[in-house]
């Protein structure tokens, strides 16, 4: 494989995290082949220590599989005037933070709209058999549907989709929707004219919400103007754009996503990192006044941290600008260890 070969994208439509990938490389013209289905877990899966999708074979025949880290190695690889940082480095914090809420708690919704209710769990298993094979008959496509289904809906209380964390699940879903609806009226980014690593963070988990028939259902009936928003976002090699004028407030979307991290996701990396630290295999919290509870994820020990990394090697003006507005969401405590 040449140094000017064309990257080698390996994913599925139905993989929240290939999506992303794929519209960030899109929106980074970055020449790559776009190879999904069965192909991707058999040509693609045994290379990597992790056998998860997406899968990026880079021209010189490595291989890659980590959303985030990806992203921020391509933005290393392509240090032209699109990258998905804002050049303003508090800016450039927030889009990170966000796009790590996109990746670890919207994925709840995601995975909960999939496989909780059972008119999506028959119609994904479908889908998502039909893109695993070319053809074949619909006898094997229903039959690798069933054991798919089976699979997923058994997993389901390992990432926390359960019946009793259904409430906060949902809450959060439609509170994260309504933020986009009245923002995507107006703008359709969140750091100004261009999208952040935030957009493609939070856009992987909403695409399939756009597929899945529960959740496509709301966003048509209750957020229409998002539902047309992942559309634009699929590919945005067109967009030529600026950020945003920092001496003007945050947009109304950016601080509310940053409350609902306060509320939601600092208290769920907190509960999962003491958890793990105390020896449990079970972490519970509350947050917007409903119950949580699921098994421990050491991954999320390296989101928090990761965060918290970064925060902490801000130059001090942007540490200066950002405590009031981390502080106000509910995040700087938990940002800060």
């Amino acid at each position: 494989m040449s140094e000017t070969s064309p990257y080698k994208l390996y994913g599925s439509l139905g993989s929240p995290y290939s999506m992303k990938i794929r519209a960030y490389m899109r929106y980074r013209r970055i020449p790559h082949y776009w190879i999904h289905g069965g192909r991707a877990a058999r040509d693609a899966q045994p290379n990597v220590k992790v056998p998860v999708i997406p899968i990026v074979q880079y021209p010189d025949g490595s291989w890659h599989n980590d959303s985030t880290p990806m992203i921020f190695d391509l933005e290393k690889s392509f240090p032209n005037d699109r990258g998905v940082m804002p050049s303003d480095p508090a800016d450039a914090f927030l889009s990170f933070l966000l796009e790590d809420f996109g990746d670890e708690w919207l994925t709840k919704g995601m995975f909960h709209y999939r496989w909780f209710y059972e008119r999506d769990q028959l119609q994904m298993s479908r889908y998502l058999a039909f893109d695993a094979f070319t053809g074949g008959g619909l006898q094997k496509l229903q039959d690798f549907a069933d054991n798919f289904r089976d699979r997923q809906v058994g997993r389901t209380p390992l990432v926390g989709v359960t019946p009793e964390n259904k409430p906060l699940i949902e809450e959060s879903t439609r509170q994260i929707c309504a933020l986009f609806e009245a923002h995507v009226v107006n703008e359709h980014f969140l750091f100004g004219s261009r999208p952040s690593i935030a957009e493609f963070g939070l856009y992987g988990q909403m695409s399939q919400w756009g597929v899945d028939p529960t959740a496509a259902d709301m966003l048509r009936a209750d957020y229409p103007y998002t539902y047309r928003w992942l559309e634009h976002i699929s590919d945005m090699s067109g967009i030529e754009g600026q950020w945003r004028d920092t001496s003007k407030q945050l947009p109304a979307i950016v601080t509310g996503l940053l409350k609902l991290a306060g509320q939601i996701y600092m208290p769920f990396l907190l509960a999962n990192a003491k958890a793990i630290e105390a020896g449990k295999d079970r972490f519970s919290f509350e947050a917007l006044g409903m119950p949580y509870s699921q098994g421990t994820f050491k991954y999320q020990v390296k989101c928090l941290a990761a965060l918290r990394k970064a925060y902490a090697e801000l130059p001090d003006a942007a540490r200066k600008t950002l405590e009031p507005i981390l502080s106000e969401a509910g995040c700087l405590e938990t940002l800060q260890g």
